[in-house]
C-alpha cells in the first residue's frame, strides 16, 4: 500500500517538474528580442543597350533656298525733301493716304524774309535799269573801260535777283508724279533741314515684293530664279527674281547730308515679280521670300544623322540581312532635314543613325 502510493507520488512529481521546465522555456522565449526578418532584395535587371535608329534610303525633290524677310514696295516711288536749310514748314497740304497729282503743291517753307528782301531788291533794280538806259545813250561819250565796269555791276544785280527768285522757289515742294502719299515725316511748324525726308509718294498700282539681302545671300541668287512669297494673312504666291539691287556709287545718291542715311529707292532692293499679285495691297507690309537657288528631282536622300565622316572620308552604316557594314558615299545638296547621296546608296536600303 505504501509502495503504490510512493510510486504514484513520484510520477506526479515528475510530471509537475516537467511542466515547470516547459513553462520556464516558454516564458524565456517570449522575453528574448525578436530576430529581424530577412530583407527581400529587388531583382536587378541587366542594362539594355539602346538600339540606334534605322532609316530607309528614299527619293525626294530636293530644294536649296535662300530665305529672307522683305516688304512690299512700289516700283515707282520717290522720297521728297526740301533743299533749303533751317526753315520752318509754313504750310502742309497733304496727309498720309492722300492722292496727289503731278505738280501739286505738297508744302511750303517760311521764306517771308526772303520775299521782302526780293521785293526791295526789285525796286532798287528798277532805278538801276533807268540809270542803265541813260548810260547806253551816253555810251559813245564814255571811256570804254568805265562803261564795261558799269555794265558788269548792272548784270551782277540782275543775277542777284534771279538767285533770290530761285531760292524762294525752293521753298515750295511739289509732287513729281501722280501717286499716293504713303509716309509723312513732318508736321506744320517743324524746323526743316535740307534733304531731310519729308514724305514718300508712290504709285500704288505698281506694288511688288522686295527685300534687302546681305552680301553672302546676294552671291547665291540670280535673276530668273523661282521664288515663293508669303504675305501674312493674304496667302502664298509664286514668282521669280526680277532684278538685283544696284550698288550706288555716290554715298549721298538720292539726297541727304554726308553721314546721314540716304532715302530708300526701289533700286536698293531685290525685286520679285509675283504671279497673280493681289490688288489693294499696302506698301510697306512685311513679307517673307524663299528663293530657290537649286532643285533636284528624284534625289536619293538620307537624314543628316545617318551621315558619318572621319577625316576626308564620308560614309554610312548600311544594315541588311548580313548585318552592318560601312559604305563610302558621295554627297550632293544638303538641307536642314535631308542630304543628297550622289553615289554609294540605292533607294530601299537601310542606314543606321547616330
Amino acid at each position: 500500500m505504501s509502495t503504490k502510493w510512493l510510486t504514484v507520488s513520484l510520477f506526479k512529481r515528475s510530471v509537475i517538474a516537467l511542466m515547470s521546465v516547459s513553462l520556464v522555456f516558454a516564458s524565456g522565449c517570449s522575453l528574448l528580442p525578436k530576430e529581424p526578418e530577412e530583407e527581400v532584395l529587388p531583382e536587378i535587371a541587366p542594362a539594355q543597350i539602346s538600339k540606334k535608329p534605322e532609316y530607309e534610303v528614299t527619293t525626294a525633290t530636293l530644294e536649296t533656298k535662300v530665305q529672307v524677310i522683305g516688304k512690299l514696295i512700289s516700283l515707282k516711288e520717290e522720297t521728297l525733301f526740301f533743299t533749303l536749310d533751317n526753315k520752318n514748314l509754313k504750310e502742309l497740304y497733304i496727309k498720309v493716304g492722300d492722292t496727289v497729282e503731278a505738280g501739286q503743291v505738297i508744302g511750303e517753307l517760311d521764306v517771308d524774309e526772303l520775299t521782302k528782301s526780293l521785293r526791295m531788291e526789285r525796286l532798287s533794280f528798277k532805278k538801276e535799269e533807268i540809270a542803265m538806259k541813260e548810260l547806253l545813250r551816253d555810251r559813245d561819250e564814255m571811256d570804254p573801260t568805265d562803261f564795261e565796269e558799269r555794265q558788269i555791276a548792272f548784270e551782277e544785280k540782275r543775277q542777284k535777283l534771279v538767285d533770290m527768285e530761285e531760292e524762294i522757289a525752293k521753298a515750295t515742294l511739289v509732287a513729281p508724279f501722280t501717286g499716293t502719299i504713303v509716309t509723312l515725316n513732318v508736321q506744320k511748324g517743324d524746323l526743316i533741314k535740307a534733304y531731310a525726308p519729308i514724305a514718300i509718294v508712290a504709285d500704288t498700282a505698281q506694288i511688288t515684293a522686295a527685300a534687302k539681302l546681305s552680301k553672302t545671300e546676294l552671291e547665291k541668287v540670280a535673276p530668273g530664279m523661282e521664288a515663293v512669297v508669303n504675305m501674312n494673312s493674304i496667302g502664298t504666291f509664286k514668282g521669280k527674281v526680277k532684278t538685283l539691287p544696284i550698288k550706288a556709287e555716290d554715298p549721298n545718291n538720292g539726297g541727304g547730308q554726308p553721314g546721314e542715311p540716304k532715302p530708300e529707292r526701289p533700286e536698293d532692293f531685290l525685286i520679285v515679280s509675283v504671279t497673280d499679285m493681289p490688288k489693294g495691297l499696302n506698301r510697306g507690309a512685311p513679307i517673307s521670300i524663299s528663293i530657290i537657288t537649286s532643285r533636284t528631282e528624284n534625289a536619293i536622300v538620307i537624314p543628316p544623322s545617318a551621315l558619318r565622316s572621319i577625316g576626308s572620308r564620308t560614309y554610312v552604316q548600311v544594315v541588311d540581312a548580313e548585318g552592318k557594314r560601312e559604305v563610302d558615299v558621295e554627297v550632293g545638296q544638303q538641307t536642314a532635314t535631308q542630304i543628297e547621296i550622289l553615289q554609294g546608296l540605292t533607294p530601299g536600303q537601310k542606314v543606321v543613325g547616330r
